[in-house]
C-alpha cells in the first residue's frame, strides 16, 4: 500500500473505497449544512461523527499532521472533522473534543503565516497562547468519551501549535524591551497600510500620512542604529531596521500602484477581498447572523488558494509567479480572513442555534440594563416595566427550569440561564435604587 504522504493518484482498491464512502460522507455533511430550513441536531450530528470515526479508523495512522496536503484520503477525512466540528460548535458542543479540529486548523494557518512573514506582535502570540491552553484542557477532559484516533490527532496538532509559538517568541525575545514599542508600532503600520491598500477607494493619503509616521521613527536611529543614551547599540536593532525597511517599501510600493491589480491576477484579487470583506461583516453582527458551520465554506476556498502557491508564490493562469506588490496583498489578505475565522470561531458561545434568539435577546437586555445603570438609573418604578415584562416574557417559556424548542431540549441552557439571572439581578439592583431615591425624597 502506497505512502499516505504520497499525493499521486489512489492505486489501492481498498484506499479507493475508503475514499468513495468518505466522499459520501462529505457531501451528506455538505448538504446538511446547506439546509436552512430547520436548526442542525446534535443526534444527527452524533451519528456523523460515528461513521467518520469508523472510516477514520481503516485508515490507521495521523498522516494529516505529518504532510500539508497528504493523499486524497486525508483530504476528504479533513474536511469531514472540519465539517464535524463546526457542527459541534452550531450544536452548543463547543467544549468538546470534535469541536476543537477547526479552531484548531485555523490557529495552525495562522501560525505558519506568521513564521513565514514574521510580522506578528506579542499580543497575537498571548491571544493564542491562551486559546492552545483551553483547546489542550478540552482535549484532555475528552479522552474516553471519543475516539483515540482524535484525540491523539488533536493534542498532536496542538503539540505543533506550541513548538510554532515557541519559535516565534524566541524571536521576539532577541528585541530589547526598550524597542518593543517602536516593534509593536510598526507592525501596527504594516497592517494599516494593507487595510488602507485593500479598500474599495485605496487610502492613499492615510498610506502617506503613515509613511510619515515611518519617517519619524527613522530619525530615532543615529547612524542607521536604535541605540540607548549612551550610544550603545540596542539589542533587535538590526531586526527593527529591517522592519522599518520593509514598511517603507511597502508604502511605496502602494502609493506607486494605488490599488490597480494587475490583470492576470484580478479575478483572485477580487475572490479574497469578497471573503475578507464578508468574514468582516459577519464579525460585525455575530450573535445575530452566525451559524459556525458557514465559516467552512471560507475556510476551504482560503486553502484551495493558499495550497495553491509554488514555492510559497502566488502565480497567474500562465503560471507565472506574482510581483511583490501582489505577493503582499494576496497574503495579507489571507492572513486577514484566517484571522477573523479565529476569532469568530473563539468567539462562538457553547449554546444551540435553537436558543441562539434567546440567547442574543438577553445579550441585548442585558447590555441596555448595565448602560442604564450607569447612566444613573431610573427616574421611576415605571421606567423599568419594559425590561421586566421583557424579562419575565423570557422566563415564562421555560419548562420545569429549561428552555425547549419542539421536543428538544437544546445544549446551552446553563449559559441562557446564567444570563437570564444576570438581567433579573441587575433589574433588582436598579428597582431598589430607584425605592432608595423615593425614601429620600418622601
Amino acid at each position: 500500500m502506497m505512502s499516505t504522504l504520497d499525493s499521486s493518484p489512489l492505486i489501492d482498491c481498498r484506499e479507493e473505497s475508503i475514499y468513495e464512502d468518505l466522499v459520501q460522507l462529505r457531501d451528506e455533511l455538505t448538504v446538511l449544512k446547506q439546509d436552512r430550513s430547520t436548526y442542525i441536531r446534535f443526534p444527527d450530528v452524533i451519528a456523523f461523527y460515528n461513521r467518520t470515526v469508523k472510516l477514520a479508523e481503516f485508515i490507521g495512522d495521523t498522516s494529516m499532521i505529518k504532510s500539508k496536503k497528504g493523499n486524497q484520503v486525508d483530504q476528504i477525512l479533513d474536511s469531514c472533522f472540519k465539517l464535524l466540528s463546526l457542527f459541534f460548535m452550531t450544536t452548543g458542543r463547543n467544549n468538546e473534543a470534535p469541536a476543537v479540529y477547526a479552531l484548531l486548523s485555523t490557529i495552525k494557518r495562522l501560525l505558519d503565516h506568521l513564521i513565514e512573514a514574521d510580522l506578528y506582535s506579542n499580543k497575537d502570540l498571548m491571544h493564542i497562547s491562551v486559546t492552545l491552553d483551553r483547546l489542550q484542557e478540552v482535549v484532555k477532559k475528552s479522552h474516553g468519551s471519543y475516539s483515540d484516533k482524535l484525540t491523539t490527532l488533536l493534542t498532536s496538532r496542538i503539540d505543533y501549535c506550541q513548538s510554532c509559538l515557541t519559535k516565534l517568541r524566541s524571536r521576539l525575545a532577541e528585541i530589547h524591551e526598550d524597542l518593543h514599542p517602536i516593534y509593536e508600532n510598526l507592525i501596527c503600520i504594516s497592517r494599516l497600510i494593507s487595510s488602507a491598500n485593500t479598500r474599495t477607494n485605496v487610502g492613499l493619503s492615510e498610506i502617506q500620512k503613515l509613511k510619515n509616521q515611518l519617517v519619524k521613527i527613522d530619525h530615532q536611529r543615529s547612524e542607521g542604529h536604535f541605540v540607548h543614551t549612551n550610544g550603545q547599540k540596542i539589542k533587535g536593532s538590526l531586526e527593527l531596521g529591517e522592519l522599518l525597511d520593509y514598511c517603507f517599501a511597502w508604502t511605496d510600493m502602494a502609493l506607486k500602484q494605488e490599488g490597480k491589480m494587475p490583470e492576470p491576477f484580478i479575478d483572485t484579487y477580487k475572490t479574497l477581498l469578497g471573503i475578507r470583506n464578508k468574514l468582516a461583516n459577519i464579525s460585525l453582527t455575530q450573535a445575530w447572523s452566525l451559524r459556525e458551520a458557514d465559516l467552512y465554506d471560507f475556510q476551504k476556498e482560503l486553502e484551495e488558494i493558499d495550497d495553491g502557491r509554488v514555492n510559497g508564490k502566488f502565480l497567474d493562469v500562465n503560471g507565472n509567479p506574482a510581483e511583490s506588490y501582489v505577493q503582499r496583498t494576496f497574503l495579507y489578505l489571507i492572513r486577514r480572513s484566517y484571522s477573523y475565522i479565529y476569532y469568530l470561531m473563539v468567539a462562538s458561545e457553547p449554546v444551540s442555534e435553537e436558543l441562539l434568539p434567546v440567547f442574543n435577546q438577553l445579550q441585548t437586555l442585558k447590555r441596555c440594563l448595565i448602560e442604564v445603570k450607569n447612566l444613573g438609573g431610573l427616574s421611576s418604578i415605571r421606567e423599568l416595566y419594559p425590561y421586566s415584562m421583557k424579562l419575565n416574557s423570557i422566563d415564562s417559556m421555560r419548562v420545569d427550569g429549561k428552555f425547549h424548542v419542539g421536543n428538544d431540549v437544546p445544549e446551552g441552557q446553563g449559559s441562557v440561564t446564567e444570563l437570564l439571572e444576570q438581567c433579573y439581578e441587575l433589574s433588582y439592583q436598579l428597582q431598589v435604587e430607584v425605592d432608595g431615591n423615593s425614601d429620600e425624597t418622601s
